[in-house]
């Protein structure tokens, strides 16, 4: 009898180690976040934040790769980003496509640009951004330090917590709000790091969903929803849990801004238990079923029972270079001149960020947006810095399949949002926010596609 073997899991199987640091700034930093807020500083916190490292390689002395996860916002300008990685890669010996920072994107979080100094609570901004690149450094040292052969194993779940934002024909404009009339991408990935003995050393979980359950009246220093889920997880599991943000540029929950932490834990709660079905639908660590036999009893039975699997130990990174076009921006100069007669709050906010996207991304026609795919085992990591829409991983999943992918934003910088093609005939803010020109998105679909194919192609 040929023998079958099923699972729906993808796993790797290599040195991985896990650590953790508490990272909640001062507060009183400045926390410009919303432009419809009244007030510029923090005077709480809800949840602590949360710094994450896991560190992969094939064996102990090759060069690992290291995945950082962030419960920070964005990134307003790139030198800001890249002093902080750079600091992080000069420390490690670490080559630049070993390296990918996560940023969770909550809106709840202080501000991380140096150039907000002379703004209230600004003063505490560099230090902190000093604190976070040593403590990362200190994560990824502890990490390495305490890593051992471990499994990565993969499953897909899903959660209803996002839905669709794009919301036309409210009050005569389109906003960036709840519209229960398109559907949202639920899918859902969580990883679990286990020991060979079974013992579980950590949870990944990837999800698309912007963290802006927390909006303009809230006051306290969060996570927003990733504070609740991580809680909860981490409470059943008795093992640290990190969140990856993915291609979340149309989706988000369905209340969101308010200024009740209770909403934002409620979120948390919900994902945090889509994340516990997912874990117990996992086979046990590096095992799968096999057909065992036919057991005849009224009907013929096929029995299934679990047997050890062969579990990938590949390992390899790739970082590129994807050049995007731009779209015809306004210079420099006349941003600034827009700035200096402006009074209005809220327009010269938004002119202020114009001025940092226009600034990071220059004066030529396209700029080069760096992509990190890495593969481990039969699953791949795939980051990139920008807010792209949900096409981006649902189009990736589909390229990687069956290995599983996650998926993610905000990796290694931020500049704006990529929507997708159809999208920019109409006046979203996602068109109107990006620098970039209709079908940057679906370039950079293309890419991630092929690149996705040459490393499948190796085994």
């Amino acid at each position: 009898m040929q023998q079958n073997i099923s699972s729906k899991d993808t796993a790797f199987r290599g040195i991985i180690g896990v650590s953790t640091a508490d990272i909640t700034p001062p507060v009183g930093i400045y926390a410009g976040n919303w432009c419809a807020a009244t007030f510029d500083t923090t005077e709480g916190v809800h949840r602590p934040l949360e710094l994450g490292c896991v560190t992969f390689q094939m064996e102990a002395s090759q060069e690992a790769l290291v995945l950082l996860s962030a419960d920070l916002g964005w990134w307003k300008n790139p030198e800001d980003e890249w002093w902080l990685r750079k600091g992080i890669l000069e420390a490690l010996s670490l080559a630049p496509g070993n390296l990918m920072l996560c940023l969770s994107h909550t809106h709840a979080g202080p501000s991380i640009f140096r150039g907000s100094a002379d703004k209230p609570g600004g003063d505490l901004i560099a230090p902190y951004l000093t604190q976070v690149r040593q403590s990362a450094i200190a994560l990824v040292k502890k990490a390495l330090a305490s890593a051992a052969p471990a499994l990565l194993t993969w499953h897909y779940g899903s959660s209803d917590l996002a839905s669709n934002r794009d919301l036309p024909g409210a009050y005569d404009q389109i906003a960036v709000g709840y519209n229960p009339d398109l559907p949202a991408d639920d899918t859902l990935l969580v990883g679990r790091i286990s020991r060979i003995d079974g013992t579980v050393l950590a949870t990944i979980v990837n999800y698309a969903c912007h963290p802006t359950t927390l909006g303009w009246d809230n006051r306290l220093i969060s996570p927003d929803y990733v504070g609740a889920m991580r809680a909860l997880v981490t409470s059943v599991t008795n093992a640290p849990c990190f969140f990856l943000q993915g291609a979340s540029g149309e989706l988000a929950p369905r209340e969101q801004y308010v200024g009740e932490p209770a909403i934002a834990d409620r979120h948390g709660r919900q994902l945090g238990y889509a994340v516990l079905a997912t874990l117990e639908g996992m086979d046990a660590p590096g095992m799968a079923l096999s057909l065992a036999g036919i057991v005849e009893s009224g009907a013929s039975l096929a029995v299934w029972k679990p047997q050890p699997a062969q579990i990938s130990t590949h390992l390899q990174a790739e970082m590129t270079s994807v050049p995007l076009p731009l779209k015809k921006l306004l210079s420099l100069k006349e941003i600034d001149r827009q700035y200096l007669n402006c009074t209005d709050r809220v327009a010269r906010e938004r002119l202020l960020r114009a001025r940092a996207i226009r600034k990071a991304v220059g004066n030529e026609a396209v700029v080069g947006i760096p992509l990190w795919v890495w593969r481990l085992g039969d699953s791949f990591i795939i980051g990139q810095p920008n807010e792209a829409y949900s096409d981006f991983q649902r189009r990736l999943r589909c390229a990687c399949a069956p290995r599983s992918a996650a998926v993610m934003n905000i990796v290694n910088g931020s500049m704006g949002y990529l929507p997708p093609r159809d999208c920019y005939h109409r006046n979203l803010y996602q068109v109107w926010q990006s620098p970039f020109a209709a079908g940057s998105l679906e370039l950079l679909i293309e890419t991630a596609e092929a690149l996705i194919g040459r490393l499948s192609e190796k085994g």
